[in-house]
């Protein structure tokens, strides 16, 4: 798998604060979470008025919001470079691996995009929810499987789901002790392997079925 490349955060320049403060939050995610994040921190660190900020972002909320789908952008870029380059392992085993590498890097960022209110909050057809929904597809499409019915849809949730409960077993120290006799990434593949069995049955009694 790639390294995880991060994306550098823009220094701000006159007429580009919307920008700065999403990169700006960005930073702040990465280091401390979703709770670091304080619009006035934000308009001192980049050496604007109090109220600036609120020209673009009417509160902390829809900062938030911006900044979720900003994360869930660069996030399927290095979702798509994975799966698109040649390497060891199927699509699917690179998508979960690499996804797995950037929950464990940047968890801070990991837990903004996937263990907050932001992403539930948000209505459909909104700029984080497309970014989201891209997400998703991209985990889709690694199966390499025909589109039958929602088999596909439901196996990727299955991954989604081991993949997030490792990450943030591994973030609360809960993956140590006997558990730790198989590694993250060895766990992961064993749930890749068995939802992608699971979905080649699932495809072959719809076939017979037909």
């Amino acid at each position: 798998m790639g390294q995880i490349v991060r994306k550098p955060f823009k220094t701000y320049h006159h007429g580009d604060l919307r920008e700065a403060l999403i990169q700006a939050a960005l930073g702040e995610v990465e280091l401390g979470g979703p709770e670091a994040i304080s619009i006035k921190a934000l308009a001192k660190q980049l050496g604007v008025s109090q109220p600036a900020p609120y020209r673009h972002f009417a509160d902390r909320e829809a900062l938030l919001e911006a900044v979720t789908a900003e994360a869930f952008r660069q996030f399927n870029v290095i979702m798509r470079e994975a799966i698109e380059q040649s390497g060891k392992g199927s699509k699917l085993s690179r998508f979960a691996q690499a996804a797995l590498a950037f929950g464990l890097e940047r968890h801070g960022i990991y837990r903004l995009m996937f263990a907050s209110r932001t992403m539930a909050c948000a209505p459909k057809g909104s700029e984080l929810h497309t970014a989201a929904m891209e997400t998703l597809a991209l985990l889709i499409e690694s199966f390499e499987a025909p589109a039958v019915g929602l088999l596909r849809e439901r196996q990727a949730l299955k991954i989604w789901a081991g993949l997030h409960g490792i990450v943030m077993l591994a973030e609360q120290g809960l993956l140590t002790g006997e558990s730790a006799q198989i590694s993250r990434e060895e766990l992961l593949d064993e749930i890749v392997e068995q939802t992608k069995a699971a979905l080649t049955v699932a495809l072959q009694a719809t076939e017979d079925r037909a």
